[in-house]
């Protein structure tokens, strides 16, 4: 039987894209770097805020305003983290059912720990047991330490993994755990296929549907 699921959480239960470009671009105009698409942006992230801006700014991380520029960026997006942000259609009701079937529901990103705990506690409450973002103290993502972490934590033996990008794919990989690729996040089918995804869904429906075939 299925103990848990452990769920990414940019593209895969919340849609952030809206407030991480204004984000971007605020800390980029005051340092008078380019400003960027949402479309580049939306191919930048899936590896934390750090390696998002890296991507953004010339030079990335040997930039001398490089960490000026991350930290005015997460001053920002703290304030303005949930403005445009929103569950996709159908999350909270199959975090419910999960939560109803007694099936743990957990959260790892790469995004930093404090806005993953902000956002998960808004939009989710207790139906979300353990939410894990980016910190000093386990390694991000693909690195498995995070969902090992989680799994140990909630006591886990069967558990799924569902994300929406290559880094999802591979952590899993890392992990030793199935993976589901959600098709509604920031990469595409296309994208996702040649980054060995498995099992792709399209629709919150099907994604349910799969999770319960573990539970057979």
């Amino acid at each position: 039987m299925l103990d848990a699921v452990i769920f990414d959480l940019d593209g895969t239960l919340l849609y952030t894209l809206e407030d991480l470009h204004k984000s971007t671009n605020f800390a980029l105009k005051k340092f008078g770097f380019k400003e960027r698409s949402i479309d580049e942006v939306r191919s930048f992230v899936g590896n934390g805020v750090k390696k998002l801006m890296e991507r953004c700014i010339p030079d990335g991380e040997a930039n001398p305003d490089f960490s000026a520029c991350l930290a005015v960026f997460k001053e920002h997006y703290d304030c303005i983290s949930d403005a445009s942000t929103r569950p996709y259609d159908g999350i909270i009701e199959l975090l419910e059912k999960l939560n109803a079937e007694n099936i743990a529901c957990a959260v790892v990103s790469n995004k930093y720990d404090t806005a993953v705990k902000q956002l998960c506690r808004k939009y989710f409450g207790d139906k979300i047991k353990i939410a894990v973002g980016e910190s000093d103290k386990v390694k991000k993502k693909p690195a498995p330490d995070s969902v090992l972490k989680v799994i140990e934590e909630l006591n886990a033996h069967n558990v799924v993994y569902v994300g929406d990008s290559e880094v999802d794919i591979q952590t899993a990989h890392n992990a030793k755990i199935p993976c589901i690729s959600v098709a509604w996040g920031y990469k595409d089918i296309d994208f996702l296929k040649k980054n060995n995804a498995k099992c792709i869904v399209n629709t919150v429906d099907e994604l349910y549907c799969i999770i319960n075939s573990y539970c057979s």
